[in-house]
């Protein structure tokens, strides 16, 4: 059998064009939800930042995270660290860019960075918080981005270990490349409302899209006119603290209209949950979040609301009789 030897200047030439096709290969995006498995194996990776974001919401914030929290993670309460700013004198809306920028920068991220955002792992409104923080991610233009399913409890009751104090990281610069494509803005909200063209989706429970509660920030009782209601709670398995399994997700999504969706509720909070579900873990295409939402769509009072609450609602109410 005849041997075909290869020159050292072959070697170099093949050796370039394997880096050159290494380098050019499209990188694999990030897991929207990762387990705690995959955050032990990963997250002392360089570019890997893991952020807690227990606050109040979750009976959590500061102090709950200096007890104990992921080796190595950093603290960024959703609360009260300017994850939703009040801009038109409405409440929790999303930050301007340069709010972003400083923001996340400060907390040791930049573009080449895979954040992974940590809930406390309590509830479904919990989970809301790490939701509408990956949406913001995305929207400030982070390609990596996950969620640890179950959050802090599930890496807990792993057994996996947990450090006390407080890891502060070295701020970096970031510049935000603001994507819009998942963002819905009042303008776009009126004009579904008025001419359709997409699906109006109320994350809120059924007692707030039925008239039964009001929301402190919202001015009226109801919900935008021909939404459909799909409470977030319905995606999360409360025994386990995570999101139901992606069949299961799919199921209960089946009842949504094909078509462009756009995901609101009171505060922008519990539909990036119902937003997450269908966008990304579904891969459902033009799906938008509405993070002004029910605060600022009643804020003006001739927007329509879609309600069957009466005045004597109201007195019963005030009586004790009723909500």
């Amino acid at each position: 059998m005849t041997r075909f030897s290869i020159s050292r200047p072959l070697r170099r030439v093949a050796a370039a064009l394997a880096l050159t096709v290494t380098l050019a290969a499209p990188a694999f995006a990030a897991d929207p939800l990762v387990t705690t498995a995959w955050l032990k194996d990963h997250r002392a990776d360089a570019n890997v930042v893991v952020v807690d974001v227990r606050s109040a919401i979750d009976g959590g914030g500061t102090k709950a995270y200096e007890a104990a929290h992921i080796p190595g993670s950093i603290h960024s309460d959703y609360d009260k660290d300017g994850w939703r700013v009040t801009r038109n004198d409405v409440q929790f809306m999303l930050p301007s860019t340069a709010q972003l920028e400083k923001l996340i920068g400060d907390l040791g991220i930049d573009e080449e960075s895979h954040v992974v955002v940590v809930p406390a792992g309590v509830s479904f409104t919990d989970f809301g918080s790490a939701a509408r923080i990956y949406w913001t991610l995305k929207v400030a233009g982070l390609k990596d981005v996950s969620i640890l399913n179950g959050g802090v409890a599930a890496w807990k009751g792993a057994g996996l270990p947990l450090e006390g104090g407080v890891s502060t990281p070295s701020p970096k610069i970031f510049t935000a490349t603001i994507d819009k494509t998942t963002l819905a803005e009042i303008d776009e909200v009126k004009q579904i409302e008025e001419k359709g063209g997409a699906t109006l989706l109320d994350a809120r429970p059924a007692n707030f899209f039925n008239v039964k509660e009001r929301a402190p920030t919202v001015q009226a009782y109801g919900h935008i006119p021909n939404a459909t209601n799909l409470d977030s709670a319905k995606y999360y398995d409360a025994q386990t603290n995570m999101l139901k399994p992606k069949v299961e997700l799919a199921a209960i999504s089946n009842a949504i209209p094909a078509g462009p969706v756009v995901s609101y509720c009171n505060t922008g909070h519990w539909a990036a949950t119902d937003w997450f579900v269908l966008h990304e873990v579904l891969g459902r295409e033009q799906v938008k979040l509405y993070d002004g939402s029910m605060t600022e769509w009643s804020a003006n009072p001739k927007r329509p609301v879609e309600s069957a609450r009466t005045k004597w609602d109201d007195v019963k109410k005030t009586l004790g009789l009723g909500s």
